[in-house]
């Protein structure tokens, strides 16, 4: 089969690769109905994670099962699953504590965008729907697998609630889905940070009351200013930058919550200003395999569509094309269809 390889910083290739077959026993195929392109991956794509070897891409998937290893037993060939970025036992003991991108087991699920995916720990990992969705469903279900997983997280880890109010630091697929998260939630008041009025839009679609274009320092002092001098009671950090983050925790009250879910590059945090901030601060890969159920319940009761965030689609191979456009933010987030 044929699918996407980074070989060096831009340079994406859809060229051949090893059909993927079952391994251990506990492995499922899944041949993919549908795959994308991760912010996460424009770091390498960028350079700022360096590229030692030809890399397969892609780690957001959903769909048909076509083989299983003889000791799975949650899910079977037929169905339509979807699964998350790291494979989990979803037994070990972090596991249970809802931390299954910190298994104890866990294992990188890449090279997904391709025809054809190899999933480890298939019965921890994969969660099938009622019945093969219809095909505007796609869009929607493949956003639990990371990006409306790691949104909910953030709003989730930054600890929202009825009444409150939440910024949103970033405005790529994660920090509107952020937004969308918080609403979900009940935040009363919803601040999304954002120069883009593509993306502004699609905010206020999700949920934003307010739009903040300031950053930096001025993007805190923009926050103080309306919320009378007092900072958000939640704080989601959707990027992953020094600035970011400095903004993030700025923006935030005394006693309040900052979530961090962009995958960090260069960000030191001070000690001494980290306690004079009195700030709760939480974060990491998300756990997107203990939201999994809910989250793809939400969608096919038709309470969200995440799936708006999708704004480009693509056949998959023209991926190249799908991260010269995010990269040159001329795309929010990439479909891509086998």
């Amino acid at each position: 089969m044929r699918g996407a390889i980074l070989y060096a910083p831009g340079d994406v290739r859809f060229e051949e690769r090893d059909d993927p077959r079952i391994i251990k026993p506990t492995d499922a195929i899944i041949r993919m109905s549908a795959t994308c392109v991760c912010g996460s991956d424009l770091w390498p794509y960028r350079g700022f994670n360096p590229t030692a070897e030809p890399s397969p891409m892609g780690h957001e998937y959903c769909g048909i099962v076509e083989e299983v290893g003889r000791e799975v037993t949650s899910v079977k060939p037929g169905q339509f699953v979807i699964g998350s970025f790291f494979a989990s036992d979803n037994t070990c003991p972090i596991c249970r504590a809802g931390y299954q991108s910190s298994c104890q087991h866990a294992e990188f699920v890449g090279g997904a965008q391709a025809p054809v995916l190899r999933v480890p720990l298939a019965d921890g990992t994969l969660v099938a729907t009622p019945g093969v969705p219809s095909k505007d469903m796609i869009p929607s279900l493949l956003s639990t697998s990371d990006v409306f997983g790691t949104g909910w997280f953030a709003a989730e880890a930054a600890n929202v609630k009825p009444g409150m109010t939440v910024a949103v630091v970033g405005d790529g697929a994660v920090g509107l889905l952020g937004v969308l998260s918080a609403k979900q939630m009940g935040a009363e008041r919803i601040i999304a940070m954002s120069r883009h009025e593509a993306r502004q839009k699609l905010a206020r679609e999700f949920g934003a009351t307010d739009i903040v274009t300031e950053r930096g320092d001025e993007g805190v002092a923009r926050i103080k200013d309306l919320t009378n001098g007092i900072g958000a009671d939640a704080v989601l950090e959707c990027v992953g930058t020094q600035e970011s983050m400095k903004q993030a925790i700025g923006s935030t009250r005394k006693g309040g919550y900052v979530s961090y879910v962009g995958v960090p590059h260069g960000v030191q945090l001070e000690g001494q200003e980290l306690f004079f901030a009195h700030v709760h601060l939480h974060g990491g890969p998300a756990p997107v395999r203990r939201f999994l159920p809910k989250l793809i319940d939400l969608v096919l009761n038709g309470k969200v569509s995440p799936g708006k965030v999708f704004d480009l689609t693509l056949p998959l191979e023209q991926v190249a094309e799908g991260y010269r456009a995010m990269d040159e933010r001329r795309a929010i987030k990439t479909l891509l269809c086998p």
